[in-house]
């Protein structure tokens, strides 16, 4: 079996979160202190959430945490509308976050979708 680092999904939710992360280091104390702890907060709870489901035991449990994961991608979503609403995030740093979201989403939802349990049917 792979190690969690490996897979291509967490991967890109750990360059959203780092991007973040430092991105953070530019904005304003204003900016920081509301808005800068939730995103970095949701954005590490993406791979974070990846990273437990993945060492869980039973397809079940794994896959409630591969749905926090999910969760949080939509919540760091959001903040990021906030940050370039407000010009926190610049319009030639968009792009970047962009291509890792569109990225990000298709595979975080594929890769919950292979962790579907079976259906029984009703004969067997």
């Amino acid at each position: 079996m792979k190690e969690v680092t490996e897979l291509d999904v967490y991967r890109l939710a750990e360059e959203l979160s780092d991007l973040i992360w430092t991105a953070y280091d530019e904005w304003l104390p204003k900016a920081q202190n509301t808005l800068g702890y939730q995103i970095i907060r949701s954005a590490d709870s993406i791979a974070a959430n990846l990273a437990e489901g993945y060492g869980r035991y039973t397809p079940a449990d794994r896959r409630k945490f591969y749905l926090y994961a999910r969760g949080s991608f939509e919540e760091t979503k959001a903040w990021l509308r906030k940050a370039i609403r407000r010009h926190i995030i610049t319009a030639d740093q968009v792009p970047q976050y962009k291509t890792l979201i569109n990225e990000l989403g298709p595979k975080l939802n594929a890769f919950i979708k292979s962790t579907r349990l079976p259906v029984r049917s009703a004969g067997a």
